[in-house]
């Protein structure tokens, strides 16, 4: 049996010095500007990350040789405030068009020209046996809290 706690939600804040509208934007159609670029499931070199922004949009990246590798698609698009994303990549990092977790983001003002971004990865238990490690790694300085911090550095925490 696995452990309730290690198939709960990953959740992540940040607080950045934006509306949340420039929040939004940046986070969602400006995600080429902060994604880390070692974060890529294809073997050549990232060019690119792609986030179609619209409700059914793709999300996925290319590669330095133009290929394309799908990561999942837009579920939600709730401009400034609500993005939901289908993370459709197994354990074993690789685009499986059967799996579906869900990354809800969500942008709420703090201040005047500051946002709380919160993330939440959830459905963790769709990865079956595999879920705990799954989980270990999205949790990590590596996962979420990596991609977070990247996406900070740009808006200019």
């Amino acid at each position: 049996m696995i452990n309730e706690k290690l198939l709960a939600p990953v959740r992540r804040q940040i607080t950045v010095p934006l509306a949340p509208a420039e929040a939004f934007e940046l986070f969602a159609e400006g995600i080429d500007r902060w994604w880390i670029r070692g974060h890529k499931i294809g073997a050549a070199p990232l060019r690119a990350v792609v986030l179609e922004p619209r409700a059914g949009g793709r999300w996925y990246e290319i590669g330095d040789d133009g290929s394309e590798c799908d990561w999942g698609k837009v579920l939600v698009w709730e401009p400034p405030h609500r993005l939901v994303l289908a993370w459709q990549l197994d354990a074993d990092w690789a685009y499986d068009p059967d799996l579906v977790t869900e990354v809800e983001v969500t942008f709420a003002e703090t201040g005047t020209r500051t946002t709380a971004v919160t993330i939440e990865h959830r459905d963790l238990d769709r990865f079956g046996a595999t879920a705990p490690q799954v989980r270990t790694s999205l949790d990590s300085p590596n996962g979420w809290a990596g991609l977070l911090d990247a996406y900070a550095g740009v808006a200019g925490r």
